[in-house]
């Protein structure tokens, strides 16, 4: 026995001589990582497969422990929270926040993003290129986004008179449609929302469809109107200490996944989307209203100077508004040529 211990004493003494590590004295990181929606929605569910994959990448020297439903910090407090250092990474829906994260918001723009796989790999885009003076504090981890936002009602929706001073639930880019539309925008974190719409305080929902299965809205909501014109943007973010403490390895698997993770996610939710609503169909009868081609176009019609007043002021900030906007119809032309 004294033999075998002295063995690895040898063995330990020779390692660091060389600057060999043993593998079993390396201190395993723990990162806590804050999100604010329930565990069973797509922002969680891209959580939990972040961590499983950064766990197994780096080979168990990582373990990331979540926290889902704003049990360690909330819709608004997340990214100063992050900053701040209550949670190591953080997951924050930007347009929550339309004043702070401007460049990477005009995303939520009505500009015709296609489906939330589309819109993420644009939005990540968006952000390498400008690099917005928001992140500075902040290590990026992914983006992402939603499915295009769509209407969901207690009465039908289909027509533009039908919305005419709806109470409805909608945040950053998506509020602004629904007040050039003369709805009566409800801002509220989703969270609050399925109370909300139990006690009556708004009539419906405007988001993506994911949320009629996710958070039981299709118990409630029984019409479901297509209109397709806004995302919302989320980031993961990373407290800078953190980061800048963590090993080269460990920072090299979650470089590698920032794209990767934009991806599939926006991939999931896509998929997401399609099986909420055949459930809400098949469980609820939930109806879905599709506007005619000539309906879509009168929809449409009111939603263009939001994009003419973003322009205005992002130059007036001293942001190359006009580029920006370019910029994003471009960058969707090319993702969706892939």
């Amino acid at each position: 026995m004294k033999k075998v211990s002295l063995f690895f004493c040898v063995l330990a003494a020779v390692a660091m001589v060389s600057g060999i590590t043993p593998v079993t004295a390396q201190a395993k990181v723990s990162l806590n990582y804050a999100n604010f929606p329930p565990a069973p929605t797509f922002p969680c569910v891209q959580m939990e497969r972040w961590k499983t994959e950064i766990e197994k990448r780096t080979d168990g020297a990582v373990q990331i422990n979540t926290f889902p439903g704003g049990t360690l910090l909330g819709a608004k407090d997340m990214m100063d929270g992050v900053i701040n250092g209550q949670a190591d990474i953080g997951c924050i829906c930007m347009a929550y926040q339309p004043g702070r994260f401007t460049v990477t918001n005009a995303t939520s723009l009505p500009l015709e993003i296609p489906d939330a796989e589309t819109g993420s790999l644009v939005l990540l885009d968006l952000y390498n290129k400008y690099q917005p003076k928001a992140f500075d504090k902040v290590k990026v981890l992914t983006m992402f986004v939603t499915a295009p936002a769509n209407i969901m009602s207690k009465a039908p929706v289909a027509e533009l008179a039908d919305i005419k001073g709806l109470d409805l639930r909608a945040s950053g880019g998506a509020a602004q449609i629904l007040k050039s539309w003369g709805a009566n925008q409800v801002g509220m974190p989703m969270s609050d929302t399925p109370e909300a719409l139990q006690k009556g305080v708004v009539k419906g929902v405007f988001s993506s469809l994911e949320v009629m299965k996710d958070l039981k809205f299709a118990e409630i909501c029984k019409y479901i109107t297509i209109t397709d014109t806004v995302i919302y943007p989320f980031a993961v973010i990373m407290n800078k200490r953190a980061w800048n403490k963590l090993p080269d390895d460990v920072k090299q698997a979650m470089d590698g996944m920032i794209e990767e993770q934009a991806a599939w996610t926006g991939e999931y939710m896509d998929q997401h989307v399609s099986d909420a609503i055949a459930w809400s169909k098949k469980e609820h009868q939930v109806e879905v209203i599709t506007l005619s081609p000539e309906k879509k176009a009168e929809w449409n019609a009111p939603l263009a100077p939001i994009t003419e007043n973003w322009i205005k002021k992002a130059n007036e900030s001293g942001l190359p508004g006009d580029q920006i906007v370019k910029d994003i119809k471009e960058l969707i032309v090319k993702r969706t040529a892939k």
